[in-house]
């Protein structure tokens, strides 16, 4: 196995960034690392990469200890940071030969080409990287992780920064590298990790809430469903949470589907429902009975099987 975590744990101070987590990710394989903000993500990828230390537990990139060898580790991974951090001054070709000459990779200036093109940066080769909309300069920290065709990709966030058009092209580019790689990334972009991952694993407050195949994580809930619901008028979500069939509700800005969110005469928003169940035929019977005994106007109610942004969100969510 390319990356293996044995019982990690980082803290600070009182806050067990990382409590006592364990998984591998084999050569090969696409894992989505996820997570809510502060769940633990990035001190997890900043000690596989050797960034940080941590404070119990072990960790293995290519069967190598990061703690006792973390310099062999880093020749062998390619890191994409969150901050993605550039030297601006520098032309792109000029920034990846440096980056090549840290490698100490012969044909230098072929490996640069190669990486250009790779991650589609030809365009945009002769600017300074200053001079690159945020979407290129996360194409020029992305051709860096990859100039010395390492085994092993840490990728933080990507996409960051791209449009849906660039998105597009560094997935596939994510797709093909995992072909004889081993591709750890992180992103809140839920529709991307369902294009392209083989495996996801879900970290809440420090802990591994979810490691299974996508079709798993789905088939462990089979019978979940979302009835979403929208009111003309505003609603107290305790209505809903009262109801013997809905098992969580949240209030949402947008629903899953392409109803628009209106607003009435005097400006105030009409509410919508995401209401999780496992038997919507009778939940929606009983909407229908609550609007009618509140006297409340129902302008749609429809369910939708659980996506992986809703089972992202059953998980991490705040009791």
């Amino acid at each position: 196995m390319s990356i293996e975590v044995k019982d990690l744990l980082k803290v600070y101070g009182e806050q067990k960034a990382v409590n006592n987590i364990s998984f591998t990710v084999n050569k090969g394989e696409i894992v989505g690392f996820l997570g809510p903000n502060g769940a633990g993500k990035s001190t997890t990828m900043k000690i596989l990469t050797g960034y940080l230390q941590p404070d119990g537990g072990q960790a293995y990139v290519s069967g190598i200890d990061v703690s006792d060898r973390s310099l062999e580790v880093k020749k062998t991974i390619g890191y994409l940071p969150e901050s993605n951090p550039l030297y601006y001054d520098m032309f792109v070709r000029e920034y990846l030969l440096f980056k090549a000459s840290l490698h100490k990779l012969d044909n230098k200036k072929q490996e640069v080409e190669r990486v250009i093109e790779t991650v589609g940066l030809s365009r945009e080769a002769r600017k300074k990287i200053g001079q690159l909309s945020k979407g290129y300069k996360q194409r020029v920290g992305l051709a860096a992780a990859l100039i010395h065709e390492p085994g092993v990709l840490i990728l933080d966030e990507p996409t960051s920064g791209l449009d849906p058009n660039q998105i597009i092209e560094i997935r596939e580019v994510i797709r093909q590298q995992g072909k004889d790689k081993t591709v750890l990334f992180s992103s809140h972009i839920l529709q991307e990790v369902e294009a392209i991952c083989d495996r996801v694993i879900i970290i809440n407050k420090g802990e591994i809430v979810a490691d299974d195949s996508l079709l798993n994580l789905k088939k462990a809930t089979p019978d979940q469903h979302i009835v979403i619901v929208q009111f003309k008028e505003k609603v107290d979500i305790k209505l809903l949470q009262k109801l013997p069939d809905a098992s969580l509700v949240r209030e949402t800005e947008n629903s899953n589907t392409n109803i628009p969110r209106l607003r009435d005469t005097v400006g105030q928003e009409y509410s919508i429902f995401n209401i999780q169940s496992t038997k919507p035929e009778a939940l929606r019977r009983q909407i229908l009975q609550l609007a009618l005994e509140h006297n409340l106007n129902i302008i749609s109610l429809q369910s939708e099987t659980q996506s992986l942004e809703e089972i992202f969100r059953s998980l991490t969510a705040e009791s």
